[in-house]
């Protein structure tokens, strides 16, 4: 059934940055629906969001597993017939940040596992969301990369992210980025936006309490993406309103 009403999915939106871009867009009046592997952490993650008396909701879903894509088609498909903001939140990081330069070292089961998700669980979940967001008035994607997926910045020796430099994590997210550009491309003449996220070094389980970022903070730039005007931009790289070199 087809509602006026934005519809939002949010990957990986249990805790942490996800979460919080599921509060703020709710109180945008957008429904967000956040994606969580345990249905029951994410039913325990918004029930302060329930009571606040926002509109969200929960699905079970794991990146990791390709079933869980067309079962999130179809709870879209049946509950709202399109989709509206696709957030590409959830990731994850096997590396240590602090110790980094790690190139020669890391190990393949690494790389094949953060690219699993970071790259290869959020092109494959696109291309499966992506006819419902077709059906959308204006569809919005936004991938959830991090500065240390800019080669310009890595490249840099007068960059603030020169010595942060770990090979899996950092390569995953400047794969996203290519596939932000490539699919805005593709969509260049729909009414879909495609954009790359850094939320900044936020205080969360992977970013740490050394962080200098509060998770409202971080989760700014992906609603500000999610819900640009028809004459915002498409296949960028920002950070706070701001862009980033690739």
């Amino acid at each position: 059934m087809a509602t006026e009403k934005k519809i939002a999915f949010i990957t990986g939106g249990n805790r942490g940055i996800g979460l919080e871009t599921a509060s703020q867009l709710a109180q945008a009046g957008v429904k967000a629906v956040i994606g969580s592997r345990s249905l029951e952490n994410g039913k325990a993650a918004i029930a302060k969001l329930k009571a606040e008396g926002l509109d969200v909701d929960v699905i079970r879903f794991d990146i990791t597993k390709p079933a869980d894509y067309k079962e999130a088609y179809a709870y879209f498909d049946k509950n709202y017939g399109k989709l509206d903001i696709l957030i590409n939140n959830a990731g994850i990081s096997r590396e240590n940040f602090l110790d980094g330069n790690n190139a020669s070292k890391v190990s393949p089961a690494v790389l094949r596992e953060t690219f699993d998700t970071n790259f290869f669980g959020t092109i494959e979940l696109t291309q499966t969301l992506l006819p419902l967001i077709k059906k959308a008035p204006e569809g919005r994607i936004v991938n959830l990369s991090s500065i240390l997926g800019s080669l310009t910045l890595h490249a840099d020796p007068g960059s603030p992210i020169y010595g942060a430099k770990v090979l899996a994590y950092d390569a995953s997210k400047a794969a996203l980025n290519a596939f932000t550009i490539h699919l805005a491309y593709e969509l260049k003449d729909t009414k879909i936006k495609v954009n790359s996220a850094h939320p900044g070094w936020v205080k969360t389980d992977m970013g740490t309490d050394a962080a200098p970022m509060e998770i409202p903070d971080g989760a700014k730039t992906s609603v500000q993406l999610a819900t640009l005007a028809a004459d915002g931009p498409t296949g960028g790289y920002f950070h706070m309103g701001q862009p980033l070199p690739w």
